[in-house]
C-alpha cells in the first residue's frame, strides 16, 4: 500500500466517524464509529503499519503531538478553573474505588483471581497500566492473563464512548436550559447587546507579565515554537520530579498562559488544532491492530464480566460522591468514565456533544467552559496518576 493511499483511507475512515457523529447529534459518538471501522479494517485489508505508512506514526503521532495537544489544553483552562476541580478529583477517586472493590469481591468467584488482577488495572486507566500488567503476567507464565490485560485496554473504550456521550448530552441539555433562561431574563431586563446578541460582560482587561506579541508577528510557527518549548520544559521537569510529563505539560500550559507567554487557545490561533488532534486520534486507534478475533474470543467472557461489574461499581460510588459534593449524577459518572479512554477522547467526546447541542457560539463557549475542565482533569487523575498506582499494587498480587 502506498503512503498516499494509506493517508486517503485513514482520512475517509475518520470522516465517516465524524459524519455519523454529527448526523446523530453525538448519540453515536464519532470515536466509537472510528474505532469499529479501524477494528474491521485491521481484521480485513488494513496493513498493520497503515498509520506509519500514512506518516502519522511515532514520533509525530506519538509523544510530539501528545505533548503539544496537552500543553494546548492548558491554554484553554484557567488556574481558577483548575482549582475549582478538586471535587472532580474526589469523585474520580471514589469512582475508581467503587470499581476496584465491587470487581474484586464479585468477579473473583466468577472469572478467577488471575484474570481480575491482570484486567482491573487497565480498566482503571490507560496503556501504562495495561503494559505493566501484561509484562508482569508474561513473567509469571500467565499467557491468557497477559492477553486479557492488552485486550481490556483495547476494548474498554467501546463501552466508555457511548456511555460518556449519553452522560454529556444529558448534562449539556440541563446546562443549556439554565443558560437560555438566564439569557431570556437578561433580555427582559434590557441587559443584552441587541447588535451583538450577547450578554454584556464588564470585565477589565488583565495585564500580564509578558506583553502580547503584535498579531503580524504571531505566526503559526511562533505559536508552535512556544508550545514546543513549554512541552520541552515539562519533559525535563518530569525527569527531575518523577511526575508524568503529561501532567507537567498541562500545568505549564495553564501557568504560561496566565503570565502571557502562551496564547489563549494556542493551537486554534495557530490554525493547527484540527490537524494535530486528527493525527493524535489516528495514532490512538492504531493500537487496535493487535486486537485479533482469536484474542478477543479467548478472553471475551472474563473481560466483559470485569467491565460490566467494574463500571457498575464506578457508577454507584461516583454518583454518591457527586451527590454529596453538589455535582450532577450524570457529570460525576462522565468524569469517572474518563478512566476507560483518557485523553484525547475525553476532549473529542465533550466537543462533539457540545457541538450537537449548542445553537450559538455563546452557547458553545458556555458548555465547553462548564464541562471541558472537568473532563480533562478527570482523565489526568484516572489515566495518568491513579491507574499507575493501582497497577503498581496489583503487579505484586499476581
Amino acid at each position: 500500500m502506498s503512503n498516499i493511499l494509506a493517508f486517503l483511507i485513514l482520512a475517509v475512515v475518520y470522516y465517516i466517524g465524524e459524519f455519523v457523529g454529527t448526523k446523530t447529534k453525538a448519540w453515536i459518538p464519532s470515536v466509537f464509529v472510528i474505532a469499529c471501522l479501524f477494528l474491521g479494517g485491521f481484521w480485513t485489508f488494513f496493513p498493520k503499519d497503515i498509520v506509519n505508512l500514512a506518516g502519522m506514526g511515532a514520533p509525530l503521532g506519538g509523544i510530539l503531538v501528545i505533548m503539544l495537544c496537552i500543553t494546548h489544553m492548558g491554554t484553554v483552562i484557567s488556574i481558577k478553573q483548575l482549582l475549582q476541580q478538586w471535587k472532580v478529583i474526589v469523585i474520580t477517586i471514589c469512582g475508581l474505588a467503587g470499581m476496584v472493590v465491587l470487581t474484586w469481591f464479585i468477579c473473583i468467584p466468577l472469572v478467577g483471581k488471575e484474570y481480575v488482577i491482570a484486567g482491573l488495572p487497565p480498566l482503571t486507566g490507560g496503556i501504562v497500566a495495561a503494559t505493566m500488567m501484561n509484562l508482569a503476567a508474561i513473567e509469571k507464565g500467565l499467557t491468557t492473563a497477559a492477553v486479557l490485560a492488552i485486550a481490556m485496554y483495547v476494548i474498554q473504550g467501546f463501552v466508555g464512548y457511548p456511555l460518556t456521550a449519553v452522560m454529556l448530552k444529558m448534562e449539556g441539555k440541563k446546562l443549556l436550559a439554565g443558560f437560555r433562561s438566564g439569557m431570556a431574563e437578561a433580555a427582559a431586563a434590557g441587559e443584552v447587546d441587541s447588535a451583538a446578541g450577547n450578554m454584556k460582560v464588564e470585565e477589565a482587561p488583565r495585564k500580564k507579565l509578558i506583553p502580547p506579541m503584535p498579531e503580524k508577528y504571531s505566526t503559526t510557527a511562533f505559536i508552535l515554537a512556544k508550545l514546543a518549548f513549554s512541552a520541552f520544559i515539562a519533559s525535563k521537569l518530569a525527569v527531575v520530579t518523577g511526575l508524568n510529563q503529561a501532567v507537567w505539560a498541562l500545568i505549564l500550559g495553564i501557568v504560561f498562559t496566565e503570565i502571557g507567554f502562551l496564547d489563549k487557545d494556542s493551537l486554534n490561533k495557530a490554525k493547527s488544532y484540527g490537524f494535530l488532534m486528527y493525527v493524535l486520534m489516528i495514532f490512538v486507534f492504531a493500537g487496535l491492530k493487535d486486537a485479533t478475533p482469536s484474542m478477543l474470543t479467548e478472553v471475551a467472557g472474563p473481560m466483559l464480566t470485569i467491565i460490566v461489574i467494574g463500571v457498575a461499581g464506578m457508577a454507584g460510588l461516583s454518583m454518591v460522591a457527586g451527590k454529596f459534593l453538589g455535582i450532577s449524577w450524570n457529570m460525576a459518572f462522565a468524569v469517572s468514565l474518563t478512566s476507560l479512554y483518557g485523553f484525547p477522547p475525553n476532549y473529542i467526546l465533550t466537543e462533539e456533544s457540545v457541538k450537537a447541542l449548542a445553537e450559538t457560539p455563546e452557547e458553545h463557549e458556555y458548555l465547553m467552559g462548564k464541562m471541558l475542565p472537568m473532563m480533562i482533569v478527570g482523565g489526568f487523575i484516572t489515566v495518568t496518576i491513579t491507574s499507575v498506582v493501582i497497577a503498581g499494587v496489583f503487579v505484586n498480587l499476581l
